[in-house]
């Protein structure tokens, strides 16, 4: 009896071993004869940022497998898969069980989806694109800054696709990285620079992610304007000294300034969920449109887009001439998609809180401003309105001006300008 049991034992050892030695020679195998996956350039352009970069509220519209079907696979996530809409900020361990278990609520629609379908429609056959969210919702700048985890965690995948592609000999680079914040240091009212810290952030970033895929060339952002100012506690309609227009102002700045940014646009001309924080599908859809612009731009090497923003601005007498940078002129006040607001969004306020504005004119690539007296040492301000604790189109801070662009329009980007002697 005991010499039979000795025997199935020594057999099933064998057969034990026999498959340990074949999974290793497998391994071995995948490993010194890699599979041949063609010549493929990885394009990544992530987003990183608060709620918005994650598409919170968003009810997804696109459809995963069409749009990995449509593109013949070209559009990938941080795995080179198809694995879209898993996303936790804690830890990719919890993502991954996310996906594991396909638990898909906060599968938002995001902006970086719209963006990679017109890339891919654009870009050669042998280009994937490669999309993904990172950050956290309700975070100021600061927070999102390095050594936080969202930031460790979003270099970590862009490593994680950079190997993911190197595995398969494919080259890797990441041109730019679609930003996304803002509304915390609106509402938050932090007590410091929102551009010495957007510039500490690129900083960080660029040299991490450069540090990971090797690339000579610096990564460009592609910001939007954040406009969620009624969002303030503080928030008072012409309030001279109002400093919720602070960050919408710096991202301007930080657009029209900044060579290594270039502009999305802002989020005022589309719909917010429940007319509250958030937009809606559609517009994350236009955003990542307007995203695509410029990220083919970056990719291209093109002049650099920076949306329709204010460049000069002069006093005549009682009257203000702005002069715009105009993407696809002619200007234009559209009251159709954005409703109708006062002067088409433009303030002149005094110290006291009073509107000197008495009309608004459109001249060429210009915007005149007449005023009902001298606009000397009052605040020029650009859709720096709305109900109080509403966002959108139709009630939220907002302005009517945009160009002529026609699948995608540029609409103008909030500001608030000293009017100083000159």
């Amino acid at each position: 009896m005991i010499r039979i049991l000795s025997g199935k034992y020594k057999k099933r050892i064998c057969i034990l071993l026999g498959m340990l030695i074949i999974g290793i020679a497998y391994y071995i195998y995948n490993k010194v004869s890699r599979k041949n996956y063609g010549h493929k350039v990885v394009v990544c352009i992530p987003v990183y940022g608060q709620s918005y970069a994650l598409g919170e509220e968003a009810t997804r519209i696109t459809n995963f497998d069409s749009l990995r079907i449509k593109y013949n696979g070209r559009i990938v996530t941080e795995k080179l898969d198809y694995t879209f809409g898993y996303f936790d900020h804690s830890s990719q361990l919890k993502q991954w069980v996310k996906r594991v278990l396909h638990y898909d609520k906060k599968a938002f629609e995001l902006s970086v989806y719209s963006m990679a379908e017109e890339l891919a429609s654009k870009l050669g056959e042998d280009t994937i694109i490669c999309v993904f969210p990172g950050g956290h919702g309700m975070n100021t700048i600061e927070q999102l800054m390095k050594p936080s985890s969202p930031y460790l965690k979003f270099i970590k995948e862009i490593e994680t696709a950079y190997q993911k592609a190197n595995e398969r000999g494919w080259e890797f680079i990441v041109p730019a990285v679609c930003w996304m914040q803002g509304e915390s240091d609106i509402v938050e009212y932090p007590n410091y620079d929102y551009k010495e810290y957007f510039h500490r952030m690129y900083n960080d970033l660029n040299t991490d992610i450069k540090h990971v895929t090797h690339q000579k060339n610096d990564i460009r952002i592609i910001c939007y304007q954040s406009t969620t100012i009624t969002k303030g506690l503080r928030y008072k309609a012409n309030n001279y000294d109002a400093t919720e227009p602070k960050t919408p102002t710096a991202q301007m700045e930080l657009i029209r300034d900044d060579s290594l940014i270039w502009a999305s646009g802002p989020t005022y001309p589309y719909d917010f969920v429940n007319e509250s924080l958030h937009i809606d599908a559609v517009g994350q859809q236009s955003i990542g449109k307007l995203a695509a612009k410029s990220a083919l731009g970056i990719i291209r090497n093109t002049k650099r887009n920076i949306g329709l923003v204010p460049m000069t601005y002069e006093v005549m007498g009682n009257d203000i001439r702005i002069n715009f940078n105009v993407p696809c002129p002619p200007l234009s006040f559209d009251t159709i998609q954005v409703k109708k607001v006062d002067n088409y969004g433009f303030n002149v306020i005094r110290r006291d809180g009073v509107d000197i504005v008495s009309d608004v004119t459109i001249e060429k690539s210009s915007v005149i401003i007449h005023c009902a007296e001298s606009p000397q040492n009052c605040k020029l301000r650009y859709g720096i309105n709305g109900e109080f604790l509403k966002g959108g189109r139709k009630v939220g801070p907002r302005g009517n001006l945009r160009d002529s662009e026609k699948n995608v329009s540029n609409w103008c980007l909030m500001f608030d300008i000293n009017i100083d002697k000159r």
